[in-house]
Parts: structure tokens; C-alpha cells; sequence
């Protein structure tokens, strides 16, 4: 049962210089118990950004809004203080397998969590009843649509409710990706439970849906926390669709035993792919809403239990998936816009360990989308559609950083020049004087009066004589046939890039044409010279080093271990450990109960559960290989008779590689993060590997 750890202390009763009452009262909390329920419930010593805010201003009773992307932590903002309060915290989550997944994951951590829907028995639910009137059980998930049932409504309001939850609170939005009708019923929740705090939760949301949640909840003065939606372990990359299948086998060749998402337009589309891919030795499996349910939930089953590591899949797939090992998440086809892209690609590398994201681009996808655009009968939308569709188009098209441009279309700012992990960042396109071809486009939309899109344009610089454009009698322009030294298709996308750069604008819906700008006119004047991206002529997908910073076999070792345990328990093999565990007890090599606590994510109940399994296996795996890596090191060297591994060679690189890190260098580490530096940088100046450096990160709650 939970019970009530909020103190206040005494020696701070004086308001600082315009500090609200919030501010005040949050200094007269004290959080040592929410720390020493972090360490002892979740295996982590210190909170990722906003965490430890939020959960003051909910121990506070405060409503709370909080906008944080996938892997930002936003499940601890509430299961944290479910442990601090005197009660039963309500989370209302939308599916049964999310649900599930995560309370598996609590009660592997030793908290007493319940959900109640229709996937139990009714001899299951009566026992959960049953706890919850006897206070054992401290979170409880139920889907909204049961929530707001009279009698089962009426049975939680004798209960002492501490909290409720809105987990994917975006789904109550109309304006929302992920509208859902029973979400609207929530509005209600304050007029039952008024004295209850409530957080509403959401990893994408725009303004609109942001104010659509706050004012359907009827949030009290509501603290809004936005988190950066950043995700530096995301790989982003965009290749033509050109031999897309030839490019994915490549891609997958490299990629074996990791578990992966492929999006696809269509059911057919996902039904076929899955196919070709389980003909060429994938454990591959569809996904979509034309299967019927008990299969979808057989597959999605297997896809978390690492039965099946790929998924083949419409945008049915995804909200209940909480996987934390997914490593690739392509876009076969296009997506409709980068609110889905982003919470899709979201799916990927949620332990933080590094992970792809690549969309297979062709314009021809455009007409798909706009197909069902069109099927809206309120205008506004379609016009809002459209432009979300051109945004997400444009983010396919640029020659920049792909991170700048998704976080600014949420609103973020992004000053970093060269992110370090898009492909236009790692490989920059090269340029070439683009003057000429500058000038020959801006000719031709003056000469064709502005009144026309970049396909006509195109045509006409490579001096086609389509039907349109003898009737407008634009075979006769100068600018006709006057670009024949480049394809259509690279034409295109000269155009496309002065639009971006500023000197040719983009006017319209769906059939935008193209106008001049100042800076345009200008180009004909010869005032100024301009840089465009040469054509790209052949196709690759851009593979990323591997990190080879811990001992793969090791890994491989204690993945096997971890999945033999989840099949005899019955639950996905990340509720046990995440990769990130993993990689850590790789790289330094735990041999006894200490330093096998100070693991990332081990808490006290995963000790006692599975300590010493993994132990064991640790301890025999460096014996056969006849030696001892140390933990703190206990030789100077020893080697691996099969040459994958070498302390030695490490410590000639890497002096400090197996020593403890020490307060001062924490102190500084995380100085040196929050100033900027990269990995590699902070490689050199602490004497550290990568891993190292990356788990110590993680270990301080400054890398997710």
C-alpha cells in the first residue's frame, strides 16, 4: 500500500523576489523519498528534464500539462507519485496491450499495479476489486470508455483517488492524429474528483490540440511542462523511391536480429511486402485493420516477445506498442503528415540506444494522400491537410538539417548547424553554381505569367510538347526547351530547391503554382550568384558505424537469457532488462550483487529477481574466455583468445576505460554535456569509450 512521504521542512518560510505561491510551496517539499523511490523502484539515481518539476507540482495537488516526446520519461512523471501518495492513482491509457505492458513493467519493479478491461476473467477482475477496497494496489489502468461507466465510476469515488492520469491525452482532441470519441467523456472527471489532481499527458501535440486538451479536461490553472522534442538517438534519413525493395534487403543485411516497423500506405501493400520479406528469411508479419482482431493481437504479441523482429504495417500499428528495443522504423510509403512521421519514428530507439528512421520518398505518394484529402467535405480541413501535406513533403526535400526542420515545425528552435545524425548532416549533398539554372527557371515563370506549377515548368525547359502546352502556345517562349541538358525530374527538383531558399514561392492546395519573390528577380539581374545541390545519381540508404564499444557476444549471451526468462513469464523481454542494461553489463562486466546494483535500471526488485541469473552468466562467460574484466579492473591486461576483445589495446586509447567514475568527474561530465559537447569530445577528455561515456549519461539522467 502506498503511503504518504510528503514532509515539509521548516527553515524555508521566506519568499524570494517575485516567487509565485507554486514556486514557494515546491521549496517546502522534501525530495529525498521521491530519489529513494527512483533508485529503489526504477534503478536510476537522478530525473531526466521536467521530471522532477512535474512530480512536485503533482505531489503539490496542482493540475499539470505536460508535452514530452517518446522516451522522455513521461510514465514516471506519474507512477512516481503514486508511490509518495496515500492512494489509488488512476491512468486512463487507450489500449489493452499498452496497459498490460505496463503493468508487467511496474510489478517487475515490485509496484503494486492492476488494470481492469476485458482481457480478464471475471474471476480476474473481482480479485482486482477485491484488492483495490483492501488498498493494496497503488496504480490502477482502465480505458475511458470503462471509467466513465455510472456504477464503475461511482465504485472508484469511494475509494481514495490520489491521482488520475491522461495518458495519449491528444486522443481527446478532434483537432488530434488520434481522435477518439470515448476520450470526450473525460470532461467530466473534474466535476467528480474536484480536490484530485489531474496531468494530462501527450508526446505530440500542436497548439491547437494543446489548448483542445486543457480546456476538454477543464484543467484548474493547469502548469504546462514542454519537454524538447529532440531525439539526438534518431538517425533520420530520406532516400528516393527508386529500387526501394533492392535498398530495404541492403539495409535489412546489416541489420539482423534487430527488431524494426515498415509503414506502408495499404493493407495490400503491407500484406505483400511481409510476404516478399518472410520469401527471403525475415520473421516478418502484417499488420492492419483488415485482420481480424485476435490475429493482430497474436502478432503485435509476438512482435514485443522478439518472435517476429520485423512488422509490416499500415498506421493501424503502433499506439499500444511500448517496446523499447525497436532499432529501425521505415516509411515504405509516405507519410500523410509529420505529426504521424513523428510519433511513428517515435517507436524507434526508446531505451536511447541508437536507432534509424528512413522514409522511402516519391512524389507519386502525394496523390494518394491527396485522393483521401479530398474526401473531407469541409474545406478548411482540406485545406489544413494540404499544407501538412506540403510540410511533410518539404521536410523529404530539403538539402538540410532534417532535425532543424522537424523541430521547428513544432515549434522548437534549432541552432545547431550540423546535428551530427541526419543524412544531409553525416553526408552532405554537393553543391554546384546554380546560377544559370537559377535564372533559366525564374525566365520561365515570368515568360509563363506566373500561373503555373513545377511539372509545367519542368515540361517546358525540357521542351516537351504536351497537348497543354501547345494550346497555351508556350513552344514559343524562350525559355522552351531552353534546359535540356538536365531531366525532367532534376528540374524538378532545382525548382523545388528555389522555393526553398526563398526565391520562387509556392501558392495554392492542392495544385500550387509557382510565383517570382524579390530575391528571385534579383537572380536575373546577375546581382547574385547561387549554390544548388547537384543531382544525385546513384541510390543508397547511409549506414551508420555500429558502436562496438561492448562485448557483442556477451550481449548476445545475456539477450538469450533475458528471452528465455520473459517466454517463461509471459511478457516482453524489455520488462525484464532494456538493451540498454544489457550493453552496460557488457561493457563492464558485473560480478557480484554491488556492482551488478549500480546497472542502469536495475532496481531492488529486479536484483533480487534476476541478479544472480545474469551474474552467473556473466561470471561463467568470462572464465571460459579466461579473463576477468574488471569492475573496478583487477589486471593491467588479458585477452581474448578469440581477438574481439583486448583491455589492453583499450587502455592504450582509453586509460581511464575500467576505472569508477568519481563525484568530481560526474560534476564535470555533466557540465560538459549540458555545455554542448559530444560524445566523442568528452571521449578525450575523460579517457573514457563510448559506451562508457554514454551509459554514465544515462546513469546521471542526462541521455534517455
Amino acid at each position: 500500500m502506498a503511503r504518504q512521504w510528503i514532509t515539509e521542512s521548516n527553515h524555508n518560510t521566506i519568499y524570494a523576489a517575485g516567487q509565485s505561491n507554486v514556486e514557494f510551496e515546491k521549496n517546502t517539499i522534501d525530495m529525498d523519498p521521491a530519489y529513494h523511490a527512483l533508485q529503489k523502484y526504477f534503478g536510476y539515481t537522478t530525473f531526466l528534464p521536467l521530471q522532477k518539476d512535474i512530480i512536485q507540482d503533482i505531489l503539490l495537488k496542482k493540475d499539470v500539462f505536460v508535452l514530452m516526446p517518446t522516451g522522455g520519461g513521461k510514465s514516471l512523471c506519474y507512477q512516481l507519485p503514486a508511490l509518495l501518495l496515500d492512494g489509488v492513482t488512476i491512468v486512463v491509457s487507450p489500449l489493452i496491450a499498452l496497459m498490460k505492458d505496463q503493468v508487467d513493467a511496474l510489478k517487475a519493479n515490485g509496484i503494486a499495479a492492476a488494470h481492469i478491461n476485458s482481457s480478464l476473467s471475471y474471476d480476474e477482475m473481482q480479485n482486482v476489486k477485491l484488492d483495490l477496497a483492501e488498498h493494496i494496489v497503488s496504480i490502477l489502468y482502465v480505458a475511458p470508455e470503462r471509467l466513465m461507466v455510472p456504477d464503475f465510476l461511482s465504485a472508484l469515488k469511494r475509494l481514495n483517488v490520489s491521482l488520475i492520469a491522461i495518458d495519449e491525452a491528444h486522443c481527446i482532441s478532434e483537432w488530434g492524429h488520434d481522435f477518439r470519441p470515448g476520450y470526450r467523456q473525460l470532461e467530466v472527471l473534474k466535476e467528480h474528483f474536484p480536490k484530485v489532481p489531474l496531468v494530462a499527458l501527450t508526446a505530440t501535440a500542436t497548439s491547437r490540440v494543446q489548448e483542445d486538451i486543457t480546456t476538454q479536461l477543464k484543467l484548474s490553472d493547469p502548469k504546462t511542462y514542454k519537454a524538447s522534442f529532440n531525439r539526438k538517438n534518431l538517425f533520420y534519413q530520406v532516400k528516393p523511391k527508386d529500387n526501394a525493395y533492392d535498398q530495404l534487403l541492403q539495409y535489412l543485411k546489416g541489420h539482423k536480429n534487430d527488431s524494426g516497423i515498415i509503414y506502408c500506405f495499404s493493407r495490400k501493400s503491407a500484406d505483400d511486402l511481409a510476404n516478399k520479406l518472410k520469401k527471403e528469411g525475415h520473421r516478418a508479419l502484417p499488420y492492419h485493420a483488415g485482420l481480424k482482431s485476435d490475429l493482430r493481437a497474436e502478432t503485435q504479441d509476438k512482435f514485443i516477445k522478439d518472435d517476429v523482429e520485423i512488422i509490416v504495417a499500415t498506421v493501424a500499428f503502433g499506439m499500444g506498442i511500448d517496446k523499447s528495443n525497436v532499432r529501425f522504423v521505415i516509411h515504405y510509403d509516405l507519410p500523410k503528415n509529420l505529426e504521424t512521421y513523428y510519433q511513428e519514428t517515435g517507436r524507434a530507439g526508446r531505451d536511447g540506444e541508437d536507432s534509424d528512421c528512413i522514409i522511402f520518398f516519391s512524389r507519386s505518394d502525394m496523390g494518394k494522400i491527396s485522393y483521401f484529402i479530398e474526401q473531407k467535405e469541409d474545406e478548411t480541413e482540406k485545406q489544413i491537410a494540404y499544407k501538412k501535406l506540403r510540410d511533410m513533403v518539404s521536410f523529404c526535400e530539403t538539402g538540410t538539417c532534417r532535425r532543424k526542420v522537424l523541430l521547428e515545425y513544432f515549434g522548437e528552435m534549432y541552432d545547431e548547424v550540423n546535428c551530427g545524425n541526419c543524412d544531409n548532416c553525416l553526408d552532405p549533398k554537393e553543391t554546384i553554381d546554380g546560377t544559370i539554372i537559377a535564372q533559366k527557371i525564374v525566365s520561365c515563370v515570368s515568360q509563363i505569367g506566373e500561373r503555373f506549377g513545377i511539372n509545367y515548368i519542368a515540361d517546358i525547359l525540357c521542351g516537351s510538347r504536351i497537348q497543354k502546352i501547345i494550346r497555351n502556345r508556350h513552344n514559343i517562349v524562350a525559355a522552351h526547351g531552353d534546359g535540356k541538358e538536365y531531366s525532367k525530374k532534376q528540374w524538378q527538383a532545382f525548382t523545388k530547391e528555389l522555393v526553398r531558399l526563398g526565391y520562387l514561392k509556392s501558392e495554392g492546395d492542392r495544385y500550387p503554382i509557382i510565383k517570382l519573390t524579390p530575391d528571385g528577380c534579383d537572380i536575373l539581374s546577375g546581382a547574385k550568384g547561387v549554390l544548388l545541390t547537384k543531382p544525385e545519381e546513384e541510390v543508397k540508404i547511409l549506414q551508420k558505424d555500429v558502436d562496438g564499444s561492448f562485448d557483442h557476444d556477451l550481449f548476445e549471451i545475456l539477450r538469450s537469457l533475458r528471452k528465455k526468462l520473459a517466454d517463461d513469464a509471459s511478457m516482453p523481454p524489455y520488462i525484464i532488462f532494456h538493451d540498454s542494461s544489457l550493453i552496460e553489463m557488457a561493457t563492464y562486466f558485473p560480478r557480484n550483487r554491488s556492482d551488478f546494483r549500480t546497472i542502469v535500471g536495475v532496481g531492488e526488485s529486479k536484483l533480487e529477481t534476476y541478479g544472480e541469473l545474469f551474474l552467473n552468466e556473466i561470471i561463467s562467460y568470462c572464465e571460459k574466455r579466461e579473463h576477468a574484466p574488471p569492475f573496478p579492473i583487477e589486471e593491467e591486461a588479458y585477452s581474448d583468445k578469440s581477438g574481439a576483445y583486448s583491455v589492453k589495446k583499450i587502455q592504450e586509447t582509453h586509460p581511464r576505460a575500467y576505472e569508477p567514475w568519481t563525484e568530481d568527474e560526474d560534476e564535470m561530465l555533466t557540465a560538459d554535456y549540458k555545455a554542448g559537447k559530444t560524445i566523442e569530445e568528452l571521449m578525450g577528455l575523460f579517457g573514457r569509450q563510448r559506451g562508457g561515456i554514454k551509459s554514465r549519461l544515462m546513469k546521471l539522467g542526462l541521455l534517455s
